[in-house]
C-alpha cells in the first residue's frame, strides 16, 4: 500500500553509531536502518570502519563491535536471528532498536523521508552517511 506521495511512502530511519569511550563523546557512523511502516519494511545495512575506530580508541573491542552491528541486522531480518524480537512486527522491531541505549552501538536521532523503494533507500543512505 502506497501513500499518497506520488508513489513514496513515508519512511524513518537513523544512524548506528559507535561510540568507543562514551566520556570523550568521539563516535563514528556504523550503520543504518530504514523502516517503511506502509510497507512493513525494516532493513539495517552496516559498515564498520575499523581504522577509524581504532583511532579514536586503539583499545576498543572490535570484534565485539562487530557482533553488536551484525545483531541490529539480525534484529531486523526477523525470524531465528532476532532473538526475543522474532514475533515481533517490523514497527516494534525498528523502535527496539531505536530506544536509547548507553552501549557502545547507539541509535542516533530518527529522521523521515519519502521514498518509492525503501531498500534503495538502505543502501543511498549508507554510502551517503556512513562509507
Amino acid at each position: 500500500m502506497t501513500g499518497l506521495h506520488n508513489g513514496r511512502d513515508v519512511f524513518e530511519y537513523a544512524l548506528l553509531k559507535v561510540v568507543p569511550r562514551v566520556e570523550r563523546g568521539e563516535m563514528i557512523n556504523a550503520g543504518v536502518v530504514v523502516y517503511c511502516h506502509a510497507r512493513r519494511f525494516v532493513e539495517a545495512r552496516t559498515h564498520l570502519d575499523e581504522a577509524r575506530l581504532l583511532a579514536l580508541d586503539p583499545t576498543t573491542d572490535v570484534a565485539g563491535v562487530r557482533a553488536a552491528l551484525c545483531a541490529v541486522e539480525g534484529v531486523c531480518e526477523g525470524g531465528e536471528r532476532a532473538g526475543q524480537a522474532a514475533g515481533e512486527d517490523a514497527g516494534r522491531r525498528f523502535r527496539w532498536l531505536m530506544a536509547p541505549r548507553s552501549t557502545i552501538v547507539q541509535p542516533g536521532p530518527v529522521h523521515t523521508g519519502l521514498t518509492a523503494d525503501p531498500a534503495a533507500e538502505v543502501e543511498r543512505l549508507l554510502e551517503l552517511l556512513v562509507r
